[in-house]
């Protein structure tokens, strides 16, 4: 897949799976922008790409000044963007019993609201062609026990993404979702600190294994590209048979 010359935007593109489809779009050829909310963490980042087809914006898109922010930056660089991968995103786990009106809004404000306020402020810099790939969950068909909140900000986004498909047509610009499954992340390792546990989310899938954020990488530069040309309001399950498996 070749993106050269091609301008990328990614929300949350300084660790995991941001940062690897990141390092993707920019073999592949791309200007790529990630933002992050921590100075540090977006220089380590660009350390670690060492490319001068990077550019770094410290943009909390959890926040409506965040995004015009990120907004900003692009409308200066007077570039037209050909693919938004939205990305960034938080998950806490806890029982409804016991979850916390924080938990709720903070949950909701990064994944909801930031995919879908980014997406509303960069229309006017989407080329027409463009695509746009919001980062799901396989936790948007499940019903995992302790994961009410940030399964409802999933099975939000992919309903916006599915209704952006359908308002975007008109410009061809295609509109998709990725939903990994379990997959071995900084911010995987965040939420879920024990294990046991972990070695029990490998074991739900058919491949018996975490995902590596490489692949879940390779699989939205294929939504991304002109090889999905007739793919649009599509979720692309990149899972390792999870759902399949929990059927079984």
């Amino acid at each position: 897949m070749n993106f050269k010359g091609k301008n990328i935007v990614i929300t949350g593109g300084t660790s995991g799976i941001g940062f690897a489809t990141a390092s993707a779009f920019i073999e592949a050829g791309a200007h790529v922008w990630i933002t992050g909310r921590y100075a540090d963490n977006l220089n380590k980042a660009a350390s670690a790409l060492k490319t001068d087809r990077l550019t770094t914006v410290i943009s909390d898109t959890s926040n409506l000044a965040g995004i015009e922010t990120l907004a900003t930056a692009i409308a200066e660089s007077g570039e037209k963007l050909d693919v938004i991968f939205l990305n960034a995103g938080i998950a806490t786990f806890a029982a409804i019993a016991e979850a916390t009106e924080a938990d709720f809004d903070a949950q909701f404000n990064t994944n909801v609201k930031g995919p879908y306020f980014t997406l509303q402020k960069l229309l006017p810099y989407l080329n027409d062609g463009a695509s746009v790939v919001f980062n799901s969950s396989t936790v948007a068909t499940a019903a995992q026990m302790y994961g009410s909140i940030y399964s409802a900000t999933k099975g939000a986004l992919n309903k916006i993404a599915q209704i952006a498909a359908n308002e975007l047509a008109g410009r061809n610009i295609r509109v998709n979702m990725i939903s990994p499954g379990p997959t071995q992340t900084e911010g995987f390792d965040k939420a879920v600190p024990d294990e046991a546990v972990k070695k029990q989310f490998a074991l739900t899938t058919a491949l018996q294994r975490m995902g590596k954020p490489s692949e879940i990488a390779k699989a939205v530069l294929f939504l991304a590209s002109e090889d999905a040309s007739f793919i649009t309001g599509a979720e692309l399950l990149a899972d390792g048979g999870y759902i399949g498996y929990a059927l079984k």
